[in-house]
């Protein structure tokens, strides 16, 4: 080989290997969407960033309203997303879609689990509740502490919201309507109970001054001051009662559920996602994402050493003692029923 062949050969093959190196960093690089403000803004700085840098990759963070978002995409096989955040019931309904893929377990450790916080589609991320929260300018420390107390306009008037979606909605109507919280999915399940929730929720309609649809919205909402009583997540509140919000919440009869991590059928970068959702099930991203949001772990060994402090740990979500008061969200239900149960929820709203 002469030196001129040689020497093309060799430039040949430096560009070839640098194409090759570009390809590869750009294949290194994750989309995630998941709901914006203070939720998301913690998960960046706990989970996906610190995550991406451990895995030497770039993160693409994007927002969405939730799962009829992705449904589009699917549908129109469009998917640009590797990795969507979700509620438990959301994703669940979505795997029965086809709308994710099914996790591969033996790729994801969730061996340090606490039971009931994965699923076929969906890997826990974080332990929250929706409670009852109340304006303490309104109430002061004696806001309601059930959801009679709730629904009682005479004993705590003044203006409410509530969520503009089904998840989460109809079981507190039930308590309210002295349904015990261990019989509201088997009431739920049996002809009529879903018209029954409803019929208690049409009830508080008048007072329902506005029908939140985001985490974002309502705690801003009661920052804002613009309602007296409100259903929502806990964590949420906690964020704006830092910055000043005048907001109180009780765990009693709360609705104990998960946030988790689905990857959406289609997916451009589906092994590099289920890398990626094995490290951040990891205690340590999950102990550090404790500290933007009162969101408990998923992942029980996230309590051990110092990174959760025993006091704080009281205040979360799935702490035992606060765990006990609450009823957990029964993913099976939403599975069979929540498509009925919004059509109802929906007509009622425009009722």
């Amino acid at each position: 080989m002469n030196k001129t062949v040689r020497n093309r050969a060799a430039m040949l093959a430096m560009v070839m290997a640098m194409a090759g190196l570009w390809c590869g960093n750009a294949a290194a690089q994750l989309t995630i969407v998941s709901f914006g403000g203070a939720y998301q803004e913690g998960q960046s700085k706990a989970l996906f960033q610190p995550a991406a840098k451990a895995l030497g990759i770039t993160i693409k963070e994007e927002t969405y309203t939730g799962i009829a978002d992705l449904r589009l995409k699917v549908k129109a096989g469009a998917v640009t997303w590797d990795i969507v955040a979700s509620g438990s019931g959301s994703a669940a309904r979505a795997g029965s879609e086809g709308l994710l893929e099914p996790l591969d377990y033996k790729a994801i450790d969730v061996s340090s689990f606490a039971p009931g916080l994965t699923q076929e589609f969906c890997v826990g991320g974080d332990v929250f509740s929706t409670v009852m929260a109340w304006n303490t300018k309104t109430y002061g420390d004696k806001g309601p502490q059930t959801w009679a107390d709730f629904w009682d306009v005479k004993k705590f008037p003044g203006k409410r919201s509530y969520r503009k979606g089904v998840a989460g909605a109809l079981e507190p109507a039930l308590m309210a309507d002295g349904v015990p919280p261990n019989k509201v999915y088997e009431v739920l399940s049996a002809p009529g109970g879903i018209e029954r929730a409803i019929k208690k929720i049409k009830e508080l309609k008048p007072s329902i001054a506005v029908w939140w649809s985001s985490g974002a919205q309502h705690a801003q909402l009661m920052k804002d001051g613009e309602v007296d009583m409100i259903t929502g997540w806990n964590g949420r509140f906690d964020v704006v009662a830092k910055d000043g919000a005048k907001v109180a919440y009780t765990f009693n009869q709360a609705l104990l559920d998960y946030d988790c991590f689905g990857i959406p059928k289609g997916a451009p970068n589906k092994a590099l996602a289920v890398k990626f959702l094995n490290e951040i099930s990891k205690p340590q991203y999950q102990a550090e994402f404790t500290k933007y949001i009162t969101y408990g772990p998923t992942n029980k060994k996230a309590y051990d050493g110092p990174a959760i402090p025993a006091a704080y740990a009281k205040t979360l979500p799935s702490y035992p003692d606060n765990a006990a008061k609450q009823l957990i969200i029964d993913l099976n239900w939403y599975t069979k029923n929540e498509a009925r149960a919004s059509e109802l929820y929906q007509n009622m709203l425009t009722e």
